[in-house]
């Protein structure tokens, strides 16, 4: 019984760290840029057949930059329709994520399933360099681990610089900061390029993990990507942007954990996509039903006080 739990939580904290790449993309460009990207579902496909392909061909680190560079594209042409053709963000991602179906296609070879049973990738190479070791079965998690540390570092450290804070003052008051120089569009596409980046390279770890990669395995990680944010706000609230990003890994995890429950107790796979639904509304209400709790509360007081006199 013990062993079984360790297991499940070790497996929701391999899926956790995996997706919450994905959860610190959103933390860049819906949290700092305020900008909601829909085409995170796409883009995470994309890094996942890339990497895949990368991979097979006998390149298992340089898949990790071909995904992340994929991502980049993804990111800018999405910039540029909002930026440069006026589009709105949330079109913008719409259109870039129903063209990217076709594109992840035709990147598959024609196919909408990629078999890595054979082929090396960053995790059996993180297994060769283990072998031997008592870390050797954790050899998922600490590829996981180090990529997310990484991206945590990174965002800690970007997010303070002139280009961050200037990304930061876009997504708080655009107008405000074209009238201090500062040119929104370039931020708005640099912002964008770097948080569909991670996006590439969650996707793309996730096909490696997986062995496998599957033309509808980006399907709802936006869904997924904002309620593990927004969970993880609820438990860091928004104090430094360090410990903000450490709040949507946390979040991540609280997901995947529920998610992994539910497998568990054989719930129908049909029956997940609710699951994700639910969570989402409870992260998201969850909030603001707290704060009316006392009002509520009061009302319901003060009912009760009529109906006694």
């Amino acid at each position: 019984m013990f062993g079984s739990v360790i297991g499940l939580v070790q497996t929701a904290l391999e899926l956790g760290l995996i997706s919450s790449l994905t959860v610190l993309a959103l933390f860049l460009s819906y949290s700092m840029l305020n900008v909601c990207d829909l085409s995170t579902d796409g883009c995470f496909t994309l890094g996942a057949a890339v990497g895949a392909v990368v991979a097979i061909s006998g390149h298992p680190y340089l898949s990790i930059f071909a995904a992340m560079g994929a991502g980049m594209l993804s990111g800018l042409v999405t910039a540029l329709l909002q930026t440069k053709f006026g589009i709105d963000s949330l079109l913008s991602g719409i259109i870039v994520n129903t063209g990217l179906y076709s594109i992840n296609i035709a990147v598959m070879g024609n196919s909408s399933l990629l078999n890595m049973n054979k082929t090396r990738n960053v995790f059996t190479e993180m297994r060769f360099a283990l072998e031997g070791t008592f870390l050797e079965k954790q050899h998922r998690l600490i590829v996981a681990v180090i990529a997310v540390a990484a991206v945590v570092v990174f965002l800690s450290v970007f997010l303070r610089t002139r280009l961050g804070l200037a990304i930061r003052a876009t997504g708080n008051n655009p107008d405000m900061v074209r009238s201090s120089s500062i040119n929104p569009v370039f931020t708005t596409i640099i912002g964008l390029c770097i948080s569909n980046a991670f996006t590439g390279l969650s996707g793309c770890l996730l096909a490696q993990s997986q062995r496998s990669v599957n033309i509808d395995i980006g399907t709802g990680m936006v869904t997924i990507a904002l309620a593990s944010l927004l969970i993880g706000r609820a438990f860091m609230g928004k104090g430094k942007i360090g410990l903000q990003a450490v709040g949507a890994v946390i979040g991540s995890f609280v997901f995947r954990l529920v998610y992994t429950v539910a497998l568990r107790f054989d719930m129908p796979a049909f029956m997940l996509k609710l699951v994700s639904s639910v969570i989402v509304i409870i992260a998201i209400a969850g909030p603001y039903l707290k704060k009316q709790f006392p009002v509520i509360k009061r009302r319901f007081t003060h009912n009760r006080a009529g109906e006694v006199k």
